[in-house]
């Protein structure tokens, strides 16, 4: 998936070798729509949000023309194998009676169930394990934070959920479907390195290309993570752990608007020595959520972003306003 400031394009590779594109303009997503919130430290929520709902598109893109191509296999076997696909009085073989429809209300499901889990997984468990920790410090309640405390506390929880985050990518980066998924993730890099370096945007220049980018989202979480320790370190810690959990919700906006500013001029000023160094822990976690991509990977990559230069080049900047 590719998305410039305008367009979103997705690309995927059918079973039978053909790479089938769909793109629409941005401006059907919430940043697209509410363009009078995207403004410093509020566009990192509205990123947050276009993301889950341009991953959502893309899935049910991808699955249906998986189930276009299952559909296109089952009537070929038909013709092929009329003694098996036929109907029983001879006549020709048997057709789906309409298009499978993706259930819209499964894949919402199942957004809204990674969600949660992401919540429970990142959030909540984190702050459980150091719970009792800090009831310790406190000696259950009865003694208050001092400053220096909390701030010590609010690392440790920081810590504890970066080493779960990056467990939890090293675990399912075992997976062969997920490592191809980062191997299209190393694809996306390498086209989007290649056209910012100005080179030609073909396969062999991008197979020479850096899998590694700082606008990547794996890069924004690491610095959310990070951006985390210091926003809750201006907040009293409270010691209830329910409290303490709806602190850390409430403050995602926060958390995320500062990152996102972050990520952004990281990426724009990438000789700045600060910014770099903020951003190192999020292009080191990259080797673990990128792979390297071979040459038809590669290409799909190039198709989706070769599709939303085509729609910037095609559509004027004041019809699209």
């Amino acid at each position: 998936m590719m998305r410039s400031p305008r367009f979103f394009a997705v690309a995927c590779r059918k079973p039978d070798g053909e790479i089938v594109v769909s793109s629409e303009p941005v401006a059907k997503t919430i940043s697209g729509r509410l363009k009078w919130l995207n403004k410093p430290f509020l566009r990192g929520s509205l990123a947050l949000v276009d993301a889950m709902a341009l991953g959502t598109r893309a899935l049910k893109f991808s699955a249906e023309v998986q189930a276009s191509a299952t559909i296109a296999v089952s009537a070929l076997l038909g013709l092929i194998l009329p003694g098996v696909m036929n109907q029983p009085d001879g006549n020709l073989p048997i057709a789906p009676a309409r298009k499978p429809v993706i259930n819209d209300i499964a894949i919402g499901g199942t957004m809204a169930l990674a969600f949660c889990s992401g919540l429970a997984l990142f959030v909540a468990l984190p702050t459980l394990l150091v719970q009792p920790v800090q009831h310790q410090v406190t000696h259950g309640g009865t003694i208050a934070l001092s400053r220096l405390q909390q701030t010590e506390l609010n690392l440790l929880d920081g810590l504890v959920r970066i080493v779960i985050f990056l467990g939890y990518i090293a675990l399912i980066s075992r997976l062969e479907n997920i490592r191809r998924v980062f191997q299209y993730h190393g694809a996306e890099h390498k086209a989007i390195n290649t056209l910012e370096a100005g080179r030609p945007l073909t396969t062999e220049q991008c197979l020479t290309a850096s899998r590694i980018h700082p606008r990547c989202g794996t890069s924004f979480i690491i610095v959310v993570l990070i951006a985390s320790i210091l926003v809750h370190s201006l907040f009293p810690r409270p010691d209830n752990y329910f409290v303490r959990v709806a602190l850390h919700l409430s403050l995602i906006p926060v958390v995320a608007g500062f990152a996102y500013e972050v990520i952004r001029l990281a990426g724009r000023f990438r000789s700045a020595v600060v910014l770099q160094a903020l951003l190192a822990p999020g292009l080191w976690s990259q080797r673990l959520t990128t792979r390297e991509p071979d040459a038809s990977q590669v290409e799909v990559a190039l198709a989706a972003l070769n599709a939303v230069l085509e729609q910037e080049k095609a559509t004027p900047a004041q019809a699209a306003a």
